[in-house]
């Protein structure tokens, strides 16, 4: 079964990656620190703030004394993160103890924001001005159709009604991993691209979006500078409007970017142009768990397992269409089946059944979601069982060994073995043993030595 290959970065993980420079570079911006602190573990948020007005270094040993026995895992997982993220400095003191010290550039930011308050670079503007400001439910309907446009587009150009106006270069750094590309024959989704359709969508983004900033500094863009707005664009409230004017050159040459993505809305009035922030902006500075808030499903399965899917979405149509046979489709139904054939082939493609029923589950329709299970119990057993039909028989190339001298010689090439990660099978009566290919040469010259 071929292992899933995509990981849903955050922006905290894209953070964390950075170089100890320009993260200090990040942390001189109140907001950025917010947003971190606003992304850490609940321990690690408790630890920032009890350390925030302490100039010295603290020893390791008094921080676990601040939590219980049974705390003492969540500990580890904070101080992990802290340091990951440059919050905490790491050092050693003179007894050779580790301490821990808030990064002073982090600490002097947050104190700052936290007694003076902090003030975006923009404000809203007037009500007399951006008199056409959508409705919030208006401009969530139009951040989803933007995103769903951008991934039809990422995967099947020709089933686009309004191509989006995102450069065909940019197009190409985002399908390096989800398409396979060969000469004179169309593009075909990998198996990174079939595990990426299955995601929710803001683990979708975060891939896009990490995406876009590693490729950054190819076309001259500092990713610090990008993280920044972004994380900035976070802050902005969902709805308002915000001036193209207060944007700087280069967030102004990234806005046009971000807008066919949904994360913005512009807009154009007599008296300027504005953008406004959706909640896929919002959702950018956190965590996976706090974000993936449950949106409309719209799937219905049945025991004989049959697939309703209520609605007009193309991209919706497409996805169904990875592990089930769709029979036809009305204005606004999708009618399938899952089967044992649609389902080999998305194994084969490196979906993994725990990946359908999870996106079958997430995508349940409101009439259906209520119920515990959602999905009928028949239908999940069986995916999954048909998954397990191809892992009966797992082929591992391999080295038969027998007629051993004695048996120190054969307990001694079980060990090399052993040492190398690759004994698969031994008989100690009758003095056989099986390794993998790669050890052989190990336990080969081994044998020889002992001659």
């Amino acid at each position: 079964m071929p292992e899933v290959r995509i990981i849903a970065k955050n922006f905290m993980d894209m953070v964390a990656s950075m170089p100890a420079m320009k993260l200090d570079k990040l942390y001189e911006n109140g907001f950025i620190c917010e947003a971190i602190l606003r992304s850490l573990p609940p321990l690690a948020k408790k630890y920032v703030i009890q350390m925030l007005q302490i100039d010295v270094p603290v020893a390791a040993k008094l921080l676990e004394e601040w939590v219980l026995p049974d705390g003492l895992s969540k500990h580890r997982v904070a101080i992990d993160r802290l340091v990951q993220l440059r919050v905490f400095l790491e050092a050693v003191d003179r007894k050779n103890e580790k301490t821990y010290k808030v990064n002073p550039t982090y600490q002097r930011s947050l104190q700052k924001l936290l007694v003076q308050g902090g003030t975006l670079p923009r404000e809203s503007m007037p009500s007399n001005i951006t008199v056409r400001l959508p409705t919030l439910e208006n401009l969530e309907a139009y951040a989803l159709e933007q995103w769903e446009c951008f991934l039809l587009q990422l995967i099947s150009p020709s089933q686009v009604d309004k191509p989006s106006n995102i450069s065909s270069s940019l197009m190409k750094v985002f399908q390096r991993r989800l398409l396979s590309h060969r000469d004179k024959e169309a593009p075909k989704l990998t198996e990174s691209g079939f595990q990426f359709l299955l995601m929710d969508t803001n683990a979708q983004l975060w891939y896009i979006i990490r995406e876009y900033i590693s490729n950054s500094e190819e076309r001259g863009v500092e990713a610090a500078e990008l993280i920044s707005f972004m994380l900035e664009l976070s802050f902005h409230v969902i709805g308002e409007g915000y001036s193209i004017n207060t944007l700087t050159d280069f967030q102004r040459s990234i806005i046009n970017d971000l807008a066919d993505l949904g994360l913005v809305k512009l807009q154009q009035g007599r008296k300027g142009s504005w953008f406004i922030p959706t909640k896929l902006a919002t959702n950018l500075s956190m965590s996976l768990a706090d974000s993936s808030s449950r949106k409309q499903g719209f799937v219905v399965v049945e025991t004989n397992f049959r697939v309703y899917a209520y609605s007009t979405s193309k991209l919706h149509c497409e996805i169904l269409r990875l592990f089930s046979r769709v029979e036809y489709q009305l204005p606004n139904l999708i009618v399938g089946a899952i089967t044992k054939e649609s389902l080999y082939n998305a194994f084969e493609n490196g979906i993994t059944a725990d990946q359908i029923v999870t996106f079958l589950q997430q995508n349940a329709h409101p009439r259906v979601a209520e119920r515990i299970p959602s999905i009928p119990e028949n239908v999940t057993d069986q995916i999954r069982l048909w998954e397990a039909d191809l892992n009966r028989v797992e082929m591992t190339d391999a080295y038969y060994y027998d007629e051993f001298p004695s048996r120190d010689v054969f307990e001694g090439a079980c060990d090399c073995a052993r040492e190398w990660n690759g004994l698969l099978w031994e008989d100690s009566k009758k003095m056989h043993m099986v390794v993998k290919t790669e050890v052989h040469p190990y336990v080969r010259d081994y044998l020889r030595r002992q001659k």
